[in-house]
């Protein structure tokens, strides 16, 4: 291949980088200082969210005496906010809301995505 032929190539190669938003090297997004990895491939794989309200350590003898009716108090104050975790990994912190007659939450604050990335490595 000519240099010429190769300096043509380069340069389609950075202009459909540049149209799609990415860096020919990396894959990622041009957005300034913020140079996040594209995360389209991923955007439909399922995960787990779910809410923790609290939790307590019991021994094995106290968990085989629970029945209909028992109370087991928590180790998190009810003023508290609530865990918002997706696989076990906590990424936000929320309230429990009532929206038509079922629960939802109300997120009070958002664990900042590195964090969320270091907890799952």
């Amino acid at each position: 291949m000519s240099e010429e032929e190769q300096n043509t190539n380069n340069e389609d190669v950075a202009t459909e980088a540049a149209d799609s938003n990415e860096t020919p090297a990396t894959g990622e997004g041009a957005g300034g200082d913020d140079q996040s990895p594209d995360l389209g491939l991923i955007l439909d794989i399922p995960v787990t969210l779910s809410l923790e309200l609290g939790s307590t350590k019991i021994s094995i003898g106290e968990l085989l005496r629970l029945n209909k009716g028992s109370i087991v108090e928590l180790e998190k104050d009810a003023s508290d906010p609530l865990d918002v975790k997706v696989n076990g990994t906590l990424i936000a912190y929320a309230e429990v809301v009532v929206v038509d007659d079922r629960y939802g939450i109300r997120l009070l604050d958002v664990v900042h995505k590195s964090e969320w990335i270091k907890n799952v490595s």
